[in-house]
């Protein structure tokens, strides 16, 4: 049945079904989760690996369609996460090696896939607290780039990610590979940038932004006031005018040598350890 992953249609539990052909309805489904249109329509997006399988189920998500190499059938930690499938009214798939790679668009692909639905975080339920940073990102293009922020942003304790206009999916495939799991674990939401000015001038944060003309050495800044929000702008044109004027303070990372500017990711962790710098000691890392 075509878009049974999409839980349009009862799944008989405890069925495991076999897929070997590339012309199967549910196999286009999911391979049409390459595109963000498809991702949107059904309100679900792909995580490849056990691991995140794993770590997804773990954390809550609601997955719809387990999919394994017939090379996994029998190894204990997959018949686990397709029992737990199953248990919540997934479907189960069985499928050649042929089938997976051309669902990841790999040549060595991993042996499990999952589907799962969607999660934003409401911008209007972000009620930020002392000692919480978010990071907000305005016009992120670079599906890497936002898929590091996510995992830095989760290694640095911070409490979420708010992408401000246009920006790429946080749930294509690229991004999700690139987060390592992190998109289970850290909040997204989004917001145009007239609903992130509204939500800042009554969310009681304190909004430290990067720009070219910033004044301020970002690390003489005082991060332990108010929760803070770090504020960055677009891979090529930086933060606009209209975004810069709402920031509390202006920052800037000085530097040496001839490189004139950082990779957004990196000056996005530079800021995140930073800003939590008073938070994190190695005595309560993992």
């Amino acid at each position: 049945m075509s878009h049974e992953h999409r839980g349009h249609g009862p799944h008989k539990v405890g069925h495991v079904k076999e897929v070997t052909s590339l012309a199967n309805p549910i196999i286009k489904d999911i391979k049409a989760l390459t595109n963000k249109k498809s991702r949107e329509e059904s309100g679900t997006f792909m995580a490849e690996g056990l691991k995140l399988v794993i770590d997804a189920i773990e954390l809550g998500w609601t997955i719809r369609t387990l999919v394994y190499a017939k090379a996994a059938k029998g190894k204990p930690l997959v018949e686990q996460m397709a029992t737990k499938t199953v248990a919540s009214g997934g479907l189960v798939l069985e499928v050649s090696e042929k089938v997976i790679s051309s669902i990841t668009r790999r040549d060595n692909p991993q042996m499990v896939v999952g589907i799962f639905e969607s999660r934003w975080k409401p911008l209007r339920e972000i009620h930020p607290k002392q000692g919480e940073t978010w990071i907000a990102l305005d016009r992120v293009r670079d599906p890497g780039n936002l898929g590091t922020i996510i995992r830095t942003a989760d290694a640095a304790g911070a409490s979420g990610v708010i992408l401000v206009g246009e920006t790429t999916d946080p749930f294509s495939l690229e991004t999700v590979r690139a987060t390592m799991g992190s998109v289970f674990a850290v909040p997204v939401a989004r917001a145009t940038p007239e609903e992130f000015i509204s939500w800042k001038k009554h969310a009681g944060v304190s909004v430290v932004a990067t720009h070219l003309a910033g004044s301020v050495d970002y690390r003489t800044i005082d991060y332990k006031k108010r929760p803070i929000v770090i504020l960055m702008g677009n891979e090529q044109s930086g933060l606009p005018e209209h975004l810069a004027k709402e920031a509390d303070a202006l920052a800037r990372i000085p530097q040496q040598g001839r490189a004139d500017s950082l990779n957004l990711a990196v000056a996005s962790a530079v800021m995140l350890f930073e800003a939590r710098r008073h938070l994190l000691s190695l005595d309560e890392a993992k």
